[in-house]
């Protein structure tokens, strides 16, 4: 197994991490807002089996550093086209995307179909407004700046505790490497971006929502849909309405699993993914 290493992409540290060998079907995996590829961490042994198993911390996120452009998904989306670029991976690709992951995964189909040879998209933000008050807090004139001026151990714990329905995932080695990331310089201004760009303090904002969702369906690819039922940042009736957009795809509603079934129910993701993954590669 590989270990993250650091690359330089557009004259940015970006941290990344490839399992597998090169010859295999490429997977790209891309996590959520003011996360890091350890959130992928209990797949990576169970992927890279049998594909190039390929993880991004996002720029201005996780390990990475920012763009010089202010964050908007569509940069996100090219920043991580951008790292495929250098580590030379440019063949289509499996994407798989929790949170805003899964909308930058969808933003990767809009800008760039042929790099893209099919969707995961695990509690996927894009399908709807609701989302959690901890993100939407930092869209608040006042409340925002304040939330962002200092690394908060109590926020780190508060978030990854509202992450899992099952709190003992919440564990202290979690907890401090989410410190740890949040901690990181600029961590916190790249957040508050992030979140001003695509929502408010009433959620997120429709009109990229509905932006993305057109431009996805010009492009259909297989497309696997899973979600907990018990998400408390992006609520599982969310699902109906990625079901809307498409159409066509495998679905899956996860019973008594929060935020990120990757890694809260690590044996039961994978009995979903990797049979969905070897019929799209077929």
């Amino acid at each position: 197994m590989s270990r993250p290493a650091f690359i330089e992409v557009d004259g940015r540290r970006t941290r990344v991490r490839a399992d597998g060998d090169p010859a295999n079907p490429p997977v790209l995996l891309v996590h959520g807002i003011g996360r890091s590829m350890e959130d992928w961490a209990p797949q990576y042994e169970r992927l890279a089996g049998s594909y190039r198993t390929i993880a991004v911390d996002v720029p201005g996120f996780g390990f990475s550093e920012r763009t010089t452009e202010p964050i908007t998904l569509v940069r996100l989306a090219r920043g991580v086209a951008s790292t495929l670029d250098t580590l030379g991976e440019t063949r289509p690709l499996h994407v798989v995307g929790n949170s805003l992951g899964g909308a930058i995964a969808q933003q990767l189909l809009v800008e760039q179909p042929d790099r893209v040879a099919s969707l995961s998209l695990i509690n996927s933000a894009g399908f709807g407004s609701e989302v959690t008050l901890l993100l939407r807090m930092l869209t608040m004139p006042v409340l925002g700046p304040m939330s962002i001026r200092k690394p908060n151990r109590m926020s780190a714990v508060l978030f990854e505790r509202a992450i899992h329905a099952d709190k003992s995932v919440a564990t202290k080695e979690r907890i401090d490497h989410a410190f740890t990331v949040g901690s990181q310089p600029g961590a916190g201004a790249v957040m508050r971006e992030a979140a001003i760009e695509l929502g408010s303090p009433r959620g997120v904002r429709p009109e990229w929502r509905r932006e993305l969702a057109a431009g996805v369906a010009r492009t259909p690819r297989p497309t696997l849909i899973i979600w907990g039922s018990q998400d408390r940042i992006l609520p599982a009736h969310h699902i109906e309405e990625a079901m809307r957009v498409y159409p066509h795809a495998e679905v899956h509603l996860l019973n008594g699993v929060g935020h990120m079934p990757q890694i809260e129910c690590p044996k039961r993701f994978a009995d979903l993914l990797l049979p969905f993954l070897a019929r799209a590669s077929d």
